[in-house]
């Protein structure tokens, strides 16, 4: 039984960290533009 409240704690962070990173990572901006790189490889 101990071994499931370790489990537990261990996703819970686990899935904050990545909450936590996706929350950087779209307020950084890399999410802003996703056509444009399609688009110079057509133009190019």
């Amino acid at each position: 039984m101990g071994v499931m409240f370790i489990l537990i704690c261990v996703s819970i962070s686990l899935a904050t960290c990545f909450l936590l990173a996706f929350i950087w990572a779209t307020k950084s901006g890399q999410f802003d533009d996703c056509e444009t790189p399609a688009i110079k490889v057509l133009i190019d």
